[in-house]
């Protein structure tokens, strides 16, 4: 093998395994070849159960607005500004380390690990047994203030984000948060996630269409999503062919100075 034929093969094996293949790079891929593409049922979301820290919107209306008005700390500032998180941060209901909420009139009331909706019936049972009669038309809604989650690594943005939606996959926070860049490993995403018997941690390939059928494709809130880099980041090459044909180039151009530098 000639000194030529010797670079120009060391150029190519640098090349190839510098690059990020357009494979890696791609979203829900049907890689089962031999099958024709179908349609994949995603994995129906669970209820979310409630947690410390949890915060709360809750609303109560009746036919005679004046009648529930005391039971409604964030009626007056969410008809003027919207609920925003920050008002629902100091007015929303929080569930405290006991697992309890505090709402005026009604006191304290657990909550912990129950959903929404057996929130929502409790509380309206509570009314009618306790303050009103059915004629009153109490009508109550039960919200999480937002959907909270955290995500780090190789996005756009990283961070605590907030979206006021009840449910959200993996996918809509991604793109929440400005997609994953181009050395981010978009085959082993990890998800972390707190539930009432401890920590749980998965991780999920998102260049698979058969992600959606993982229950981890739709979080709950208060999940952790971490992206970890490709190798290809710490080796410094460049990310596309032009990049790493560019580096590869320089430091060919860098040896042979110094090559002649030091023979003269």
């Amino acid at each position: 093998m000639t000194k030529n034929s010797f670079y120009i093969l060391l150029l190519i094996s640098a090349l190839f395994t510098s690059c990020i293949p357009i494979k890696d790079l791609v979203y829900l891929q049907n890689k089962n070849s031999s099958e024709e593409q179908s349609t994949i049922a995603a994995v129906e979301s669970k209820p979310y159960r409630l947690q410390v820290n949890d915060v709360m919107s809750i609303d109560i209306k009746a036919i005679d607005p004046k009648l529930v008005s005391i039971f409604n700390t964030t009626e007056s500032s969410s008809a003027s500004s919207g609920k925003t998180e920050s008002t629902l941060y100091f007015n929303g209901f929080t569930v405290d380390d006991h697992g309890n909420i505090r709402m005026p009139i009604l006191g304290e009331i657990n909550v912990i690990g129950y959903t929404l909706e057996e929130v929502r019936v409790m509380i309206e049972k509570k009314l009618l047994e306790e303050y009103f009669k059915t004629e009153a038309n109490i009508f109550v809604t039960v919200k999480l203030g937002g959907f909270r989650y955290t995500i780090n690594g190789e996005v756009g943005s990283t961070g605590t984000k907030t979206l006021f939606k009840e449910h959200v996959n993996v996918m809509e926070a991604i793109a929440n948060a400005g997609d994953i860049t181009t050395v981010g490993d978009r085959k082993a995403v990890t998800i972390i996630r707190q539930t009432p018997t401890g920590v749980l941690m998965n991780e999920i390939d998102l260049t698979d269409v058969n992600v959606m059928k993982s229950p981890y494709y739709y979080l709950q809130p208060n999940d952790y999503i971490y992206v970890k880099p490709l190798r290809q980041k710490t080796w410094g090459t460049g990310q596309t062919g032009i990049q790493s044909i560019g580096t590869i180039i320089t430091l060919l151009s860098l040896a042979t100075t110094v090559y002649l530098i030091i023979k003269n």
